[in-house]
């Protein structure tokens, strides 16, 4: 299930609630591109901004309409009660493992981060992965930390920050880190413009954004690596280079993610929750040329 490629839908809604169909589509379209996982609740899904009843509603509908394809849905959560309930919820709709970000408020020790993941292992019936996202979660895990947790009995992924563009030093970063984690713990590169640097560097599975709304382009590079094809996988990724630079003008993927869902119509506007905007005037007519520019299905 870690392995390959984990497509992350966005979640629409609005004010007054989630857009269920339309997020049903958006599962139903991975699910007939046949992507390794569906990752759910992610940040890509919004999770933070939803109440448990919203969120088990989304891991319910996800396993609804995935058909065979594995579904991971975040559980992550400021109190640790929350996170328990999220992962009772997502148990109980029927996924198939579970991805927790260590979400605080106050700045976090390791010691807190670990006994979190140690009591949330305690519940759990299925894998869980470790999101290491310090853009959101100001937390920065070290490799120890990874070592410690990794040897929880439930964890089975690490899904990493992006790693450098240099295959040498990304080699080194995975290797590293693959010294202190059991064999049995995949390493999931996050991050799409560094996702093809991540598999060829020997990432055992992207945890993707675009891939939640063009599986057949991010599989393309997926597979290609799996192949042990670098240069193919470096080249589709390269062509997708306006993208990956929208990405780093507007402050990361979910705002360019979201316009691109409106635009094409996946999605009614707006699909954020409030205060978060997608991107308007001359900077969505900019997604706009691109989008038709890459010709993506």
């Amino acid at each position: 299930m870690f392995t390959g490629l984990s497509a992350f839908p966005l979640t629409p809604m609005n004010e007054q609630s989630i857009n269920e169909r339309e997020f049903a589509r958006l599962v139903e379209s991975l699910t007939e591109a046949a992507v390794d996982s569906i990752g759910v609740l992610g940040s890509t899904g919004s999770y933070a901004y939803l109440s448990r009843d919203e969120r088990a509603r989304v891991a319910l509908i996800s396993v609804e309409n995935a058909g065979s394809v594995p579904v991971v849905a975040g559980i992550g959560a400021l109190r640790t009660r929350d996170v328990l309930a999220n992962a009772e919820s997502a148990q109980q709709a029927g996924v198939n493992g579970v991805l927790l970000a260590p979400v605080s408020y106050q700045k976090l020790t390791d010691d807190e981060v670990y006994d979190l993941y140690a009591t949330v292992c305690q519940s759990l019936s299925v894998p869980l992965c470790v999101y290491d996202n310090p853009g959101t979660t100001h937390f920065e895990f070290s490799d120890e930390l990874h070592g410690r947790i990794s040897q929880l009995p439930q964890v089975r992924s690490i899904k990493i920050p992006p790693v450098s563009n240099d295959i040498e030093s990304a080699k080194e970063r995975v290797a590293r880190l693959r010294k202190l984690i059991p064999a049995d713990v995949t390493i999931g590169i996050s991050g799409d413009a560094a996702a093809a640097t991540g598999l060829n560097a020997g990432c055992d599975v992207w945890y993707s954004v675009i891939g939640g709304l063009y599986p057949k382009a991010a599989l393309a590079i997926t597979r290609a690596a799996q192949a042990g094809d670098a240069q193919r996988a470096r080249a589709l990724s390269g062509t997708l280079e306006p993208l990956w630079a929208l990405y780093r003008e507007y402050g990361g993927s979910l705002r360019v993610a979201a316009t691109i869902a409106e635009i094409t119509g996946r999605v009614s506007q707006p699909c954020l929750p409030l205060p978060l905007k997608t991107l308007q005037g001359d900077e969505r007519k900019r997604v706009a040329a691109v989008i038709e520019t890459l010709g993506l299905e």
